[in-house]
C-alpha cells in the first residue's frame, strides 16, 4: 500500500466500500470512484474528501488517478465486468483487486476479529467494534451496516492492534481474510446463485476456519452442520444462548428491558443489560462478548457496552414507538433471508405479543426468491398481514416466472396482497396499521420516510 498515492473504488457508495475509503483516507491517500446513483453516502463520502463520478465514462477519471504505478483500483463483486471504467483500468495496466482481497491485507497487518454468517454478522460485529471502542482499547472496524453510535459503518484507531470485521461470504470474498478470531453465526444456505448447493456454501464456511492464524481461536454457534478445519494452534469455542462454552443464564425480561448473566468458560459476567432489547440480540451479545473475552475486555468494559449499544441502522430499527400500550409502532430491519425474517418476526412478537402485526416485505434478489419461496412464505405467515413489493433484482437480471407472487400463492395470513412502491405509499393512509415491520435489503430503504409519514396519517 506504501507504494499507492491514490485509490480508485469501482461501487464507491457500498457500504462496504465506504469504510475502506474512509481507512484509507485516514492513511492520507487521494481516493476517488464510481457509483451508479448519488446517495446519502455518498454525498458523506465527497464531503469528507472523495471523488465520486456517477457515469460510466473513463473520460471522467481524476488525473491523478490516470497512472498505473500510483493507483490501486479496487472493485466489489456486484459491479459487472463490462464496466467502462473497470475495463479501462484493466486495459491500461493497473492493479485491480476485490474489496475482499484488500481487506485480506487490513487483516493480515492486524489481529482481526472477523463475523462470519448467513446472519447476525452485522450486529455482532457492530457490538464487538463498539465493545473495543468504549473500552479504549479501540479498532479498526469495517462493518456492514451505519452505527447508530456513531453514525458511521467505520471505527478507526491509530494504535489499536485489532480490526472488526464483518466477513462476507458472497462470492467466496470472506477467503481472502486472515483472521485472529473468527466467529461463525449460522450456516443456512443462501447464495446459491454463487455455490449452486447448500453442500458448497457449507464447505466455504469450513475452508473460512482453515484460515485463522495459529495462536488464534474459532467461535462457533451450536448445532450447525459446519466441521470446521482450523489448525492445531487454534483453540475452538462454542456459543448459543442456552448452552456452549458461552450462554446466556437467568434472562430476565420486563418493562422493556432484557437483562442475563453471561456464562464463560472461566467465570459469568452478571447483569448484562441489553441496549437494543430484542430476544435474538441475546445470542448476538454471547458472540461479540465471547470474542472480546478472549482479547482480554474487561468485564465491566464490556456489560457497559453493550448497555450503551444502539445498534446498527436498518437492524430492528424503530421508527415510530408512540406512548401508551396501544400507541403505534413502525420497526425496519434488513431481514432479506428466510431465517432472518422469521427471527425478525419472531421478535417483533415478543415484544408485542397481543397486537396486530403488519409486514412490508421487498425480496431481494431473483435468485434467492426461487431458491428460497416456500421459507419467506412460511416466515411471513406469523403476521397477521403481508404486503409484498415486487422483487428488488439489484445486480441480477430477471429470471422467467420468478416474482413476488411465488411467495404471495403460500403465505397463510388472512390478508395478503402486492403493491407497486408508488401505490403502497397511496394506500398507506387509508389502511389500519397497528404493529408495522418492513424489511429487505433493497430500496424499500428509501421509501421508509415516506411509509412512516403516511402511517402517521392513518385514522385511529
Amino acid at each position: 500500500m506504501k507504494d499507492f498515492d491514490s485509490l480508485y473504488f469501482v461501487g464507491a457508495g457500498g457500504i462496504g466500500m465506504a469504510a475502506l475509503e474512509r481507512y484509507f483516507l485516514a492513511m492520507g491517500k487521494r481516493i476517488a470512484g464510481y457509483d451508479r446513483t448519488p446517495s446519502d453516502l455518498t454525498a458523506a463520502l465527497e464531503r469528507e474528501g472523495v471523488h465520486i463520478d456517477y457515469d460510466e465514462d473513463p473520460a471522467l477519471i481524476p488525473d491523478w488517478c490516470r497512472e498505473p504505478e500510483r493507483t490501486l483500483v479496487v472493485y466489489t463483486p456486484a459491479v459487472p465486468d463490462t464496466h467502462q471504467g473497470l475495463t479501462w483500468f484493466r486495459n491500461n495496466g493497473f492493479e485491480v483487486v476485490k474489496r475482499a482481497a484488500l481487506l485480506g491485507e487490513v487483516t493480515r497487518r492486524s489481529r482481526g476479529l472477523c463475523f462470519a454468517g448467513t446472519h447476525g454478522k452485522t450486529t455482532t460485529s457492530s457490538m464487538a467494534a463498539h465493545i473495543l471502542h468504549s473500552s479504549g482499547i479501540g479498532c479498526n472496524a469495517f462493518l456492514g451496516g451505519v452505527l447508530r453510535n456513531y453514525d458511521s459503518n467505520f471505527l478507526l484507531s491509530a494504535t489499536s492492534p485489532y480490526s472488526v470485521i464483518e466477513a462476507d461470504e458472497f462470492d467466496r470474498s470472506f477467503h481472502h481474510l486472515r483472521p485472529y478470531i473468527a466467529v461463525v453465526t449460522s450456516t443456512d444456505p443462501d447464495h446459491l446463485d454463487i455455490y449452486g448447493t447448500a453442500e458448497n456454501y457449507l464447505e466455504s464456511f469450513a475452508h473460512f476456519t482453515s484460515l485463522i492464524q495459529p495462536g488464534g481461536a474459532l467461535i462457533v454457534h451450536t448445532g450447525l452442520a459446519l466441521q470446521p478445519r482450523v489448525g492445531e494452534q487454534v483453540k475452538t469455542y462454542t456459543y448459543s444462548r442456552d448452552g456452549g462454552d458461552f450462554h446466556a443464564s437467568d434472562i430476565r425480561k420486563g418493562d422493556g428491558e432484557i437483562t442475563f448473566d453471561l456464562v464463560t468458560p472461566w467465570e459469568t459476567i452478571a447483569d448484562v443489560k441489553l441496549g437494543v432489547p430484542v430476544d435474538i440480540n441475546i445470542e448476538n451479545a454471547i458472540a461479540a462478548m465471547a470474542a472480546c473475552r478472549l482479547v482480554d475486555v474487561p468485564h465491566d468494559a464490556m456489560r457497559e457496552a453493550i448497555a450503551t449499544f444502539m445498534g446498527p441502522k436498518r437492524r430492528f430499527e424503530f421508527w415510530l414507538k408512540e406512548p401508551g400500550p396501544n400507541g403505534r409502532v413502525m420497526i425496519d430491519d434488513y431481514a432479506h433471508h428466510p431465517g432472518e425474517l422469521r427471527a425478525s418476526i419472531t421478535s417483533v412478537r415478543d415484544l408485542y405479543p397481543e397486537r396486530r402485526l403488519t409486514v412490508i416485505f421487498q425480496p431481494h434478489l431473483y435468485t434467492r426468491t426461487r431458491d428460497f419461496a416456500d421459507g419467506f412464505a412460511s416466515a411471513l405467515s406469523l403476521a397477521d398481514e403481508v404486503i409484498l413489493l415486487p422483487i428488488y433484482p439489484a445486480r441480477e437480471q430477471p429470471i422467467p416466472g420468478v416474482a413476488s407472487e411465488m411467495i404471495l400463492e403460500n403465505i397463510t395470513s388472512a390478508k395478503k396482497c402486492i403493491y407497486t412502491k408508488e401505490n403502497l405509499i397511496k394506500s398507506i393512509h387509508l389502511s389500519n396499521f397497528d404493529v408495522l415491520l418492513t424489511a429487505g435489503a433493497g430500496d424499500i430503504a428509501n421509501l421508509l420516510p415516506q411509509i412512516c409519514d403516511e402511517f402517521k396519517k392513518q385514522e385511529r
